[in-house]
């Protein structure tokens, strides 16, 4: 099963990791998907576009009204949260034009600490 981990992570651990894969030419275990605070993981998945992502999951490169059918939403709003997730680098654009999830389950992973 192919799977993305998303995460909160400071940008310099994130080029640190960037920088040993370079070195080393092997790639780290598994995708990652980078935010650099929570705040900007939560502005990026909204409970909306999180269920877009649920819906997406292993489906497949799918149209707008595909999309937006799956979630029961209007088009019109399903095509601004769908720009938004690809603007993050969440989803892909496929050979067709149409975006794509192309993982078949998410992991989110984020440490809460005392100030």
């Amino acid at each position: 099963m192919k799977t993305v981990t998303l995460d909160v992570r400071d940008p310099q651990s994130t080029m640190s990791d960037f920088v040993a894969a370079w070195k080393t030419g092997k790639p780290s275990k598994g995708d990652r998907i980078s935010f650099s605070n929570p705040e900007l993981l939560w502005k990026v998945l909204t409970a909306k576009r999180w269920a877009l992502l649920k819906a997406m999951c292993g489906a497949g490169p799918l149209s707008v009204r595909e999309a937006a059918r799956r979630v029961g939403r209007d088009i019109k709003a399903v095509h601004g949260d769908l720009a938004a997730l690809f603007e993050a680098g969440v989803l892909v654009r496929s050979e067709g034009g149409q975006l794509e999830f192309p993982y078949e389950a998410i992991k989110v992973e984020f440490l809460l600490q005392a100030a």
